[in-house]
């Protein structure tokens, strides 16, 4: 690194936060990731623009999977690390890490077909929701997708239709909802009882008897996610604890011991360099899990089962960066109780509003879930004193925020390139063409080099969705 960084300089690239590849240049002194400067990017791609640094996300998935599965060896049994289609995926990521040994959830018949497009073993597919299709489900028992997982009563019969149809026995797992709540914003919590995903835990005894009746299925397991963002391992304790405990009764229902567990996982990444010292080595997750694991087994004198993650964000979050360009600048008189409320606005009178060509359309986390970033000026350094900087987006609504609070430089002006750390994740999986603009390109960087693996769109595609017909067509008459 050719910067020491603190939270405090509005120049410093915090490695905890951006890609570890992400430094200035020594004499530009420009942001470069992996080797290519952001600026570069910009004017051959065009801004806004989704970046991911390849080799970020490579190591960062090899390391989440060791980690996970040398853990589970030590304790004598495997694990199967998945990565979370739903984060962010296409083609050339699905390859990733499918060649980093991870396999792949996927959620929809689209992501389904990404990774069988890019070449992913089906049986190391894994296929959540909590309304497939029909057709969904024949297509993914047709194709031969290792798991799928059962999100309500209905879906056990027609997986077991789909599979007897196919003349095949699908593996499945039920997802159950063991009642403890991560702690994390609540739409990102996801193992209480009232809402959408999976089933009470106090029902899986009379499911599985349903699931077993079936020739055509086999059941593996439980599985449970009790949230994302997640940041300790005491509710994966009590989760385990409380998963593991139904495996007695489950194995009598089943006449054999029940051979898997999928845990979840949801780790959380910091965004912000104040959340950095929050994160925990993915070594001492890895190894915590696996000791609630053993010593839950031994508790409850069950066999130990094979195990399987989904790590979620921690895999591919930090190796994104999103590139923007200023627009117009404004500062706005912070009121008194403004200023004096927030201990993070101590200090300053105003707040400068920095607009960026991007917002909500391409990241749509702050106004989902109040989520912060963290934003460096990417196409130079200055020495002029930090300001209060709010990044915000050019579309029609006050809460188009990208960057809650920051401080940048106060002479952050229209034309600077801007870069806003950790957005490899839900953010182009989210995105959206509100005021009808197009959706960015996602360029992946690699050893100083850099390649388009999503094309961008223009309006010209936008406006060709609209379908102009001279006149309506007849219905039925009753």
């Amino acid at each position: 690194m050719t910067d020491e960084t603190t939270a405090a300089d509005p120049n410093g690239i915090d490695p905890r936060v951006f890609p570890p590849t992400a430094r200035r240049g020594r004499e530009c002194r420009q942001m470069k990731i992996a080797g290519v400067r952001a600026t570069e990017l910009v004017e051959r791609y065009g801004s806004p623009l989704y970046v991911i640094d390849e080799g970020s996300a490579r190591a960062r998935a090899r390391e989440v999977r060791e980690a996970l599965q040398r853990e589970s060896a030590r304790i004598g049994t495997e694990a199967t690390v998945y990565y979370a289609g739903k984060a962010f995926l296409c083609v050339d990521v699905a390859r990733w890490m499918d060649e980093e040994g991870l396999a792949i959830d996927v959620a929809s018949g689209g992501e389904l077909a990404v990774a069988l497009v890019a070449g992913v073993d089906p049986a190391r597919i894994g296929f959540h929701g909590n309304n497939k299709s029909v057709a969904e489900i024949e297509r993914a028992v047709s194709v031969g997708v290792g798991t799928i997982i059962l999100d309500s009563p209905i879906e056990i019969e027609r997986v077991a239709a789909a599979a007897s149809s196919a003349g095949v026995v699908q593996r499945v797992r039920l997802r159950v909802n063991s009642g403890v709540h991560a702690s994390t914003h609540d739409f990102l919590a996801t193992s209480h009882e009232d809402q959408k995903f999976g089933l009470p835990l106090r029902a899986a005894p009379d499911l599985v008897r349903e699931i077993v009746k079936h020739d055509s299925l086999e059941f593996v397991g439980l599985h449970c996610h009790i949230g994302s963002q997640i940041f300790a391992t005491e509710g994966f304790r009590e989760s385990a604890r409380r998963l593991l405990g139904s495996y007695g009764e489950l194995a009598k229902i089943a006449g054999r011991p029940i051979p898997e567990l999928n845990l979840g996982g949801g780790f959380g990444i910091a965004y912000t360099s104040a959340q950095a010292d929050a994160v925990p080595a993915v070594d001492d997750i890895a190894r915590e899990l696996a000791d609630i694991i053993v010593d839950t087994v031994a508790e409850l004198g069950i066999d130990l089962p094979k195990l399987a993650f989904e790590p979620g964000r921690s895999v591919i979050g930090q190796s994104g960066v999103t590139l923007y360009t200023v627009g117009t600048t404004k500062a706005v008189e912070l009121a008194g109780s403004d200023a004096g409320g927030d201990p993070e606005d101590l200090g300053f009178a105003e707040r400068l509003y920095v607009s960026v060509d991007g917002g909500m359309s391409d990241n749509a986390r702050p106004a989902l879930y109040g989520a912060d970033y963290q934003v460096r000026i990417a196409n130079r350094v200055s020495d002029v004193p930090a300001a209060l900087v709010r990044v915000v987006g050019k579309h029609c609504e006050s809460g188009d925020i990208v960057v809650q609070r920051d401080l940048l430089p106060g002479d952050v002006r229209p034309g600077d390139t801007l870069a806003v750390a950790a957005t490899g994740a839900y953010c182009w999986s989210l995105s959206s063409n509100y005021n009808y603009v197009p959706r960015p390109p996602v360029i992946a960087v690699r050893d100083g080099q850099a390649k388009m693996i999503v094309r961008g769109e223009t309006e010209a595609d936008l406006i060709a969705k609209s379908v102009t017909s001279a006149s309506y067509e007849n219905g039925e008459q009753n």
